[in-house]
């Protein structure tokens, strides 16, 4: 059966835009196309949409979702670290908002060959382009005992992080997405039942194979140039430390100055750059988790770009 992704938020991402007639938007994360389409369908008549994505299928998907948007929509197979270089290239700034939904869709998570699932066995691949060197594999197989606890420990939050890299080391090469869950589940000792044992583990190896925390906080400080004045970015993430990196982010550039507490006067000539829009983060709503479960984690956070002057 065809599986389709469906967007999270979407209301309250499409409020919190402020999408208005005519605008221009970005949609960093475009996906299947499903926030990308909202945005059109309320921009209309006249509105614009640049959408990026590392994943050429989902580019191929978005183009298929957009295609009665045509003329309004440019579709963009980067990675949104680019995201200043791709817009000047294209002239397409200053915009009215900015979106990066971080989730994976769920193509990407039913697609076995890709391996970011244990529930289907499949290379240890987990790149979100196939233009990426670096796979999963390379890191089970090849990193050190230290290096593969520290990227357990940092991205998957993996209390048990030292005792998986050592039965992983034991057992290697390791070739398959059910090789490693299995491994993983004997160093846990098979002792969480709410999750699966190799959850974190995953989590943890995709994101450092693709660099999602990295490439996210350069996305975010390229993002707030490319905005005009009181337009606004949002940013849904799926998990503490993509959430922590945004609410991080957002508060230093809301602030006037950055100087450690200790310094007696300010030195850094530091200048607001946004204002922030929720205090609070947004969740989604019970109905919404009833209808898509995978709707549960999500967590939407908003700013506005401001002028100082």
């Amino acid at each position: 059966m065809e599986q389709h992704h469906t967007p999270v938020l979407l209301e309250e991402t499409i409020e919190s835009l402020q999408i208005q007639p005519g605008g221009r938007y970005i949609d960093c994360t475009v996906g299947e196309g499903g926030h990308a389409a909202a945005i059109l369908e309320r921009s209309s008549p006249g509105g614009q949409l640049l959408g990026l994505d590392a994943d050429p299928q989902a580019i191929k998907a978005a183009r298929s979702k957009l295609r009665e948007f045509d003329k309004s929509v440019l579709l963009v197979n980067e990675n949104f670290n680019m995201l200043a270089e791709i817009c000047s290239k294209y002239n397409f700034r200053p915009v009215h908002g900015i979106l990066f939904d971080l989730g994976m869709s769920s193509v990407q998570l039913n697609e076995a060959q890709r391996g970011f699932s244990f529930q289907k066995d499949a290379p240890l691949d987990m790149r979100f382009s196939p233009n990426q060197k670096l796979s999963a594999a390379d890191i089970v197989n090849d990193y050190s005992e230290n290096e593969l606890a520290m990227i357990i420990w940092k991205y998957g939050e993996e209390h048990k992080s030292r005792k998986i890299a050592r039965y992983i080391i034991k057992n290697r090469p390791l070739k398959t997405t059910s090789e490693l869950a299995r491994i993983v589940a004997k160093a846990v000792n098979g002792e969480r039942k709410r999750i699966h044992p190799a959850t974190r583990t995953f989590q943890a190896l995709r994101i450092a194979v693709n660099q999602e925390i990295e490439n996210l906080r350069l996305a975010l400080d390229q993002a707030i140039e490319i905005l005009g004045i009181d337009g606004r970015l949002a940013v849904i993430s799926f998990h503490s430390l993509e959430d922590r990196a945004v609410k991080e982010f957002f508060n230093l550039e809301a602030r006037q100055c950055i100087c450690p507490p200790e310094t007696p006067v300010c030195m850094c000539g530091h200048m607001p750059r946004l204002r922030i829009i929720n205090k609070k983060v947004i969740k989604p709503s019970a109905r919404e988790i009833k209808i898509n479960p995978r709707s549960r984690s999500a967590r939407l956070r908003v700013a506005e770009r401001f002028n100082p002057n």
